[in-house]
């Protein structure tokens, strides 16, 4: 049984190994997450480390799917600080362990992330994924909506630029 919790940053320092291994384990699999691959494990570390701050200002926000002890997946709302802002957020690293893909979890992990910001106020959803990518056909069978692509936005995990494609969905009232 998978079991998603929202993590303090007290428990995403305690998780950040398992966090680690499952954005390792992302990178390694293809997927453009912001890394290239090799990823090195004590920068995956870090990096999980340096997120701790910014949940604990209530800047970000992360959910990790567990099952059993193991971390399968994850995914994050990032809350921007502009006064202007303050209606969206922008959905960050939903990332799903290999050996979990094609079950339902990251379609999970979305519809906790949608169902929270919900709850909190944010009226509309934000994120930015590798055009072509499994992630895309996830977004838009989720109810996404395809704004456009960018050519040559970011590299691959094996460092060829490829576009990304930005989408939006709202997901509570306008105010």
């Amino acid at each position: 049984m998978t079991a998603v919790s929202q993590l303090t940053s007290d428990q995403l320092l305690h998780h950040a190994d398992a966090l680690a291994d499952l954005l390792a384990d992302t990178v390694d699999g293809g997927a453009s997450v912001g890394f290239l691959a090799p990823l090195d494990r004590a920068a995956a570390l870090a990096w999980w480390r340096e997120r701790a701050d910014a949940v604990a200002a209530g800047e970000l926000t992360v959910w990790v799917a567990r099952t059993g002890d193991r971390v399968t997946g994850t995914v994050g709302l990032a809350f921007p600080g502009k006064p202007n802002s303050r209606h969206r957020a922008e959905l960050v690293k939903l990332m799903v362990h290999r050996d979990g893909r094609g079950q339902g979890l990251g379609r999970t992990l979305l519809a906790t992330a949608e169902r929270a910001a919900a709850a909190a106020g944010v009226t509309l959803l934000h994120l930015d994924t590798e055009t072509g990518s499994p992630a895309e056909s996830l977004y838009r069978s989720a109810g996404w909506t395809r704004v456009g692509a960018i050519p040559d936005y970011a590299a691959t995990p094996g460092g060829t630029l490829h576009p990304t494609t930005i989408f939006y969905k709202h997901v509570g009232p306008a105010t």
